[in-house]
């Protein structure tokens, strides 16, 4: 897999010292300024481009351009994961001699593709669902080589699904008659099923702290109910069970599915039902959250070195089906609609890529060539139909020709193109009020002509925005807010909420918290309760507002007194700490698997002669670090606490949430034969140590 990408991997690297770009230059002021606060020199900056297909870059700019889709169009309406199925006969009859399908992965992905071809040519042009409006997937691999696609459906208004009968219609959770429909049945109770798992089957992958993950088995339900804290919770009737391998199973452990797509495609394909729009970003995180990858840090002392080509090459997981799909070059991500991504910048601020001592003619090239947003503007001088086409609608009618660097309008295809304009941080606050000011003005012929407002030249964005009555009040906050919450996390507008009270003249913050207290607390709320979540939010808040040398307190907002555990847990997803355990235990050894059992039961078993210390050794390449990953990830998909620490800063990057232990316990630096660790009780720290389940201590 690495030997064809090789020259790819070649180019971009030998290319960093040569090309240039504006874009990149806070990168790299970021990485000196922590190498001076480390202490230590800068070392090699280089960048995996957004053009490089699966790089953390692609997938971050294909969920933005997702969003700008959900921004059109609505939530999605359907949640598809359709997974291959190696008894497919296309892929069996293939096999040669005492061939089996692992041995084909060339087999298994060229069926697939196929597959998920006629998959959506199913729903999108035979209307299986309805008409779709809308629609984008993307493929995973799973540890055992099976390819799988995650699809999100965006309906029309007419096709929406919107009533319990409408659910029942498309998606069922429930056993068929075998009667009436044997082979249904079959395929429902060879597919369908989850575990299962619980009292029936503890050693379950999915069982956490003795419940299941997934939350089966389901209740009984003689009705659908359509919406339900943002979820549908299907028809499950009470049957009688049916004799599944060596399990007795009910409706309470299917699966939700189609009857026709199941019967048609002999495969696993699940079935949801997105009641709300509150699902809608974890949805698409959990569509766009990137490939798998172990990350490894391997630093030269005295030098901060920032790689991303190397961490994507040297962390990756890249199974041979994947490899194969790569190689055939076959979609990792598709969407129906394409979306252009709109320049917003400021006068004579436009990136410039340029070759180093080629600086001159790289200004000279940047003058005569025009980016989206100039080109806009020329457009708007020479053609009045354009003048009441916004900035963000303008790719729909026109498409922008990068070799002349003109708008030409379009001849056909306008219905599927989107545009988008970047994120802009309120940090940046003149190109983030040009921004505010495209997303509300057409026809603008200049920078100069944004800038005017009725007859009168303002001299800054900020003071148009005034101008045109777009701050009034903390009406700008509220715009920000409410705009990020389409597609930020809950953590990241936390982030935000902080930046504005450091940055914004806010008039009334507490009303701030208060209008946006539900997108704030999110993943508090569904993590804890209604009535904790704000809780916890405000303490996270609190943390980031330090930043600003501010507080609850200051800004007169409800204050707090949490654990400092539960500041650490906050940046810890309990549902991919999950997913992460699984896919870690299931690559363990027996020797690792044993290892990691014995540490488990001795963290959860309170008996006194339940030993609690324990000391790992083991030869180079043995697999120690996994070990602990598979902890952390574990522990943490629990909902608990862990704290990994190390005796280096190096050791401790190797540990996911690592910290040194002069940090965690408060370790002198300098150490002599009456030091003492400077940790005292009764504070967040103490309390933090106290309430955690684990820790684990690398080279100690």
């Amino acid at each position: 897999m690495l030997k064809p990408k090789a020259h790819v991997y070649i180019f971009l690297r030998q290319n960093q010292k040569d090309l240039r770009i504006e874009f990149y230059r806070g990168l790299l002021d970021a990485l000196e300024c922590r190498a001076h606060n480390e202490n230590i020199r800068t070392g090699k900056l280089i960048i995996l481009p957004s053009s490089f297909q699966g790089s953390p870059r692609h997938m971050q700019q294909n969920y933005q351009d997702a969003m700008a889709m959900v921004r059109k169009f609505g939530k999605p309406d359907l949640f598809l994961t359709f997974t291959c199925s190696p008894s497919w006969s296309e892929i069996l009859n293939s096999m040669e001699g005492v061939q089996r399908p692992e041995d084909r992965p060339d087999i298994i992905v060229r069926v697939f593709n196929m597959k998920l071809k006629e998959l959506l040519e199913d729903i999108c042009k035979h209307g299986i669902f309805g008409t779709v409006l809308a629609y984008i997937y993307v493929i995973e691999f799973q540890k055992r080589g099976l390819p799988h696609a995650h699809i999100l459906l965006t309906l029309d208004s007419e096709s929406k699904i919107r009533t319990k009968d409408d659910i029942d219609k498309f998606v069922s959770a429930e056993l068929p008659d075998p009667c009436t429909d044997l082979r249904l049945f079959q395929i429902v109770t060879k597919c369908m099923v989850h575990g299962p798992c619980g009292t029936i089957n503890i050693n379950s992958p999915c069982m956490r702290d003795g419940q299941c993950c997934k939350s089966f088995p389901k209740q009984f339900k003689d009705d659908t109910e359509a919406n339900v804290n943002g979820y549908p919770i299907y028809r499950r009737r009470a049957t009688e069970p049916v004799q599944v391998g060596k399990y007795s199973i009910d409706n309470r452990w299917v699966i939700p599915y189609n009857p026709w797509l199941l019967k048609k495609f002999n495969a696993h394909i699940n079935v949801e039902v997105c009641a709300s729009v509150k699902s809608v970003k974890y949805l698409y995180k959990y569509v766009y959250k990137g490939h798998d990858a172990a990350s490894v840090k391997i630093q030269k002392e005295g030098a901060l070195d920032h790689d991303e080509i190397l961490s994507f090459v040297e962390g990756r997981y890249v199974n041979a089906p994947e490899a194969m799909w790569r190689l055939n070059e076959f979609n990792l991500s598709h969407k129906s609609h394409t979306v252009v991504r709109l320049a917003v910048h400021l006068p004579q601020q436009q990136p410039i890529v340029y070759q180093d001592g080629q600086e001159a003619q790289a200004i000279e090239r940047a003058a005569l060539r025009k980016t989206t947003l100039t080109s806009w503007f020329e457009l708007n001088k020479n053609d009045p139909s354009a003048h009441n086409i916004s900035y963000s609608d303008i790719p729909q009618y026109y498409v922008f020709d990068k070799s002349t660097t003109n708008w030409k309008k379009r001849q056909r295809g306008g219905q599927n193109v989107i545009g988008r304009l970047p994120v802009v941080s309120i940090l940046d606050s003149e190109r983030y009020y040009l921004r505010m000011l495209l997303l509300r003005k057409s026809g603008a012929i200049s920078f100069d002509d944004i800038l005017t407002v009725n007859g009168l030249r303002c001299i800054t964005f900020q003071q148009a925005c005034q101008e045109y009555g777009l701050l009034r009040g903390d009406q700008q906050w509220h715009d920000a807010l409410n705009e990020a919450a389409q597609f930020q996390s809950p953590r990241q507008l936390r982030m935000l909420f902080a930046m504005i009270c450091g940055f914004g003249e806010v008039e009334d913050v507490p009303d701030l918290w208060v209008q946006h207290q539900v997108s704030l607390c999110e993943d508090f709320v569904h993590r804890y309760s209604e009535q904790t979540g704000p809780h916890y939010a405000l303490a996270d808040i609190e943390e980031l507002l330090t930043s600003y040398n501010l507080s609850l307190q200051k800004l007169h907002l409800p204050t707090v007194d949490l654990p400092a555990s539960v500041l650490e847990r906050a940046n810890f997803d309990v549902v991919e700490e999950q997913a992460k355990a699984n896919s870690y235990t299931m690559q363990l050894n027996s020797e690792q698997r044993n290892v990691v059992e014995i540490l488990l039961s001795a963290v959860y078993n309170n008996a006194a002669d339940t030993p609690k210390c324990y000391f790992l050794d083991g030869p180079a390449g043995t697999g120690k670090n996994f070990v602990y990953s598979t902890l952390l990830h574990t522990i943490r998909g629990r909902g608990d606490d862990v704290i990994p620490v190390a005796s280096t800063g190096i050791a401790a990057t190797l540990l996911i949430g690592g910290r040194t232990a002069h940090s965690v316990f408060k370790i002198p630096i300098d150490l002599n034969a009456t030091s003492t660790c400077n940790l005292k009780p009764n504070t967040k720290e103490a309390d933090m140590l106290l309430k955690t389940k684990l820790i684990v201590w690398d080279e100690a």
